[in-house]
């Protein structure tokens, strides 16, 4: 089956034109499995989730598919062509410095009220209560009389579609990073599909990403209901999957994270075809141990550890040199870890300010 392709407008430049995105669906005759929306390269530099859709769109055309599947490459075109020479910006609008991956709506649901008032529905037809009142939410957003922001209006209408769907895939990259996943706490048995060998598990609550902005209100509504004494299994699964580095898109390595989307898939009656997961180690660690290490000072950075490598206390982790400093002990400086971790990121640049982020690193890691 090949997917149709439609676009949508979600904004207009100064000089008139539309901002459009691409959206490909594959939508079989009968649909009997949950139904699934992919976007990549919400942030501009983050160009390899295009890849593993484009390696994914190939594997559904031979599949059989038995739940609508919309797939969204390409999400922000602004942010994609904010160039700066032989460098990508788009990390923040540039209207109003907010991160892209921030701008998603907060719907804060008074979920005791809502049930109060529709606690007479069966599952079924409360999943499809619940998930017309998001969108409905949704859109009075956009229709706001005094407006929105450019990032803003993109983001809730990417919101819109993920809101559509049963299970939400974000593709994101790091600057140079492994490859790792951001999975709610619920959800952790999940980790186990993906061909993804960190997982950070993420707290139940809103933080302003996508993934978060799809299960959140789900979440909470199976906790009030748990709270009722009515047994509510959260309906909607959404995930980041961070693909690598950066700047850079690699094929043969886009097919095997689509492979391992497959196996999700299957595994959720999604594809007709039993798809096994890679069988590989896979490591995790709560995001309260997910540490951040900034640089003590400014220079010229050797960055020594490597990511997806475990690193032992005492370790080297990076080099700072300080020409101006030549001919005194403070030329270079040597950092190291004080626990044990794994190196999941690093800055992409080699000239930071003091306090870059420098590291990103998993601790109190285990196995899944």
């Amino acid at each position: 089956m090949k997917p149709t392709r439609t676009t949508l407008k979600i904004g207009e430049l100064a000089t008139g034109q539309d901002l459009e995105l691409p959206i490909f669906q594959f939508k079989p005759d009968s649909i009997s499995g949950p139904s699934v929306y992919i976007q990549a390269n919400v942030h501009g530099a983050e160009v390899q989730g295009n890849a593993v859709i484009y390696q994914l769109m190939r594997l559904l055309e031979n599949s059989e598919l038995l739940g609508r599947i919309t797939l969204v490459p390409l999400a922000n075109p602004l942010g994609i062509n904010q160039k700066s020479g032989e460098f990508t910006l788009g990390r923040f609008d540039p209207i109003t410095g907010v991160n892209w991956n921030r701008e998603y709506f907060d719907h804060k649901v008074d979920v005791a009220a809502w049930y109060v008032k529709h606690s007479h529905l069966a599952d079924g037809e409360l999943i499809q209560a619940y998930r017309a009142m998001l969108l409905e939410q949704c859109q009075m957003r956009l229709t706001n009389e005094w407006g929105v922001t450019t990032g803003h209006q993109q983001a809730v209408m990417l919101q819109q579609m993920g809101h559509q769907a049963d299970i939400v895939l974000d593709l994101h990259t790091g600057p140079k990073s492994c490859k790792h996943l951001y999975c709610p706490e619920y959800d952790a048995q999940a980790a186990a599909l993906f061909s993804i060998p960190y997982t950070l598990l993420i707290p139940n609550e809103f933080g302003g990403a996508m993934d978060e902005s799809i299960f959140c209100p789900w979440w909470q509504l199976s906790e009030h209901l748990k709270a009722q004494g009515r047994e509510f299994a959260v309906p909607v699964s959404a995930f980041t999957l961070e693909l690598g580095s950066q700047e850079r898109i690699d094929l043969e390595d886009a097919l095997v994270d689509a492979q391992g989307i497959m196996a999700y898939l299957s595994h959720r009656g999604v594809i007709g075809e039993r798809v096994a997961p890679a069988k590989m180690q896979r490591f995790g660690c709560y995001l309260k141990d997910y540490k951040k290490y900034h640089a003590p000072i400014g220079g010229m950075v050797e960055y020594l550890a490597q990511v997806g490598q475990p690193l032992e206390v005492g370790q080297p982790l990076a080099n700072i040199l300080r020409l101006d400093l030549y001919g005194s002990d403070q030329v270079l400086s040597s950092l190291a870890v004080t626990l044990d971790c794994v190196p999941i990121l690093h800055f992409a640049s080699a000239s930071v300010y003091q306090g870059t982020e420098l590291y990103k690193v998993m601790t109190n890691v285990f196995e899944f």
